[in-house]
C-alpha cells in the first residue's frame, strides 16, 4: 500500500468534509437564525449565518471560507425564496469568504487586528456588492441605501462573535 497516495485521498476526504460542514452550517445559521427586516426595498434579512462563513475563511482558510459563503448563503437563497438573489449572494459572499481568508492567511501583525481588518473589508464588499445587485433588480440608484445598515450590522454582528473567539477555535482544531 502506498502512504503517500493514502496520506493524499486522506487530505482530500478531510478537506471534502471541512467544506461541507461549513456549507451546511453557513446555510442552517442564515436559514433558521434570522430576523427579516420591515425597513428597506426587499425587507432586508439579518442573519448569522457570517459566522460560520468566517470561522471557516479564518480557521481553513480561503478556498473552504469562499466555499462555506458562497454555496452556504447561495443555497439559502434558493431554497427560501430569495431565488432571484441567489447568482449576487454566489459571487459576493463567496468573494466575502476568500478575501477574509486571504487577509487572514497573508497579512502580517496581531490577529485581532487582521481579523478585524479582514471582517471590515468583508463588509465593505458585501455593502457595495448588493447595493449594486439590487440597482440591477430594482433599476433604482436611491432605493439601494436603504439595505446598507441592514448589511453592516449583521457582519459588523458576526465579527463581534467570531474576532475574540477565532484564535481559541484554531487553537483547538489545528
Amino acid at each position: 500500500m502506498n502512504s503517500t497516495y493514502t496520506s493524499i485521498e486522506s487530505t482530500k476526504t478531510k478537506t471534502l468534509v471541512i467544506n461541507a460542514l461549513f456549507v451546511a452550517l453557513t446555510l442552517v445559521a442564515t436559514m433558521f437564525i434570522n430576523i427579516k427586516l420591515p425597513i428597506a426595498g426587499n425587507g432586508g434579512l439579518i442573519h448569522l449565518g457570517n459566522i460560520p462563513l468566517f470561522v471557516a475563511a479564518f480557521v481553513f482558510g480561503r478556498r473552504t471560507g469562499a466555499i462555506a459563503g458562497a454555496f452556504g448563503m447561495g443555497l439559502f437563497d434558493l431554497l427560501s425564496g430569495w431565488t432571484i438573489w441567489a447568482p449576487f449572494t454566489f459571487i459576493i459572499v463567496g468573494a466575502m469568504g476568500y478575501v477574509a481568508g486571504v487577509i487572514s492567511e497573508k497579512v502580517p501583525g496581531k490577529r485581532v487586528i487582521v481579523y478585524s481588518l479582514a471582517v471590515v473589508v468583508a463588509m465593505l464588499i458585501k455593502v457595495v456588492g448588493y447595493y449594486f445587485a439590487e440597482v440591477v433588480l430594482y433599476s433604482n440608484w436611491i432605493q439601494p441605501f436603504g439595505s446598507i445598515p441592514g448589511n453592516v450590522l449583521q457582519v459588523g454582528f458576526a465579527g463581534l462573535i467570531v474576532v475574540p473567539l477565532v484564535a481559541r477555535i484554531k487553537k483547538r482544531i489545528l
